[in-house]
């Protein structure tokens, strides 16, 4: 008489298999959406920075920093992240209360999947002082 071997999974093995799955994708999920939020508050803080060069070469042409040139309605040449809101918003970027001749200072605000980071907003002035409203050991 010939016997057959069995080939294939039990039941058995193919539901540890999807436990050990599991277990991974619970560790790793976490992890993952941290490194986003990162990434995306590096970027805000990489883009204040580049609004704040932005306000400083208008200050040379006038000794004012009131009404930049820009073309949103704060003057800014963008006020998103990212640029033009595709895809969804993570930070609006603006000022953070009226700008004065020789003073202004400009605000990240985290919005949409951005909302929960720990560092909330971000931002910075005319002198450099960088500020968030959570000042975490990543935060800037």
């Amino acid at each position: 008489m010939v016997q057959f071997k069995n080939r294939g999974f039990t039941l058995i093995e193919l539901m540890i298999v999807v436990a050990i799955v599991g277990i991974l994708a619970a560790i790793a999920y976490p992890s993952y959406q941290n490194h986003v939020e990162k990434t995306r508050r590096t970027t805000a803080e990489a883009d204040l920075m580049e609004l704040a060069q932005f306000m400083e070469r208008h200050y040379t042409n006038g000794y004012d920093y009131q009404a930049p040139p820009g073309p949103t309605p704060s003057g800014l040449p963008f006020d998103t992240q990212p640029r033009g809101g595709g895809g969804g918003v993570f930070y609006n970027y603006g000022f953070n209360g009226a700008v004065g001749q020789d003073t202004f200072e400009l605000q990240a605000s985290p919005v949409g999947a951005q909302a929960g980071d720990d560092c909330g907003w971000l931002r910075v002035d005319q002198a450099g002082n960088r500020s968030s409203e959570n000042a975490g050991p990543d935060c800037w």
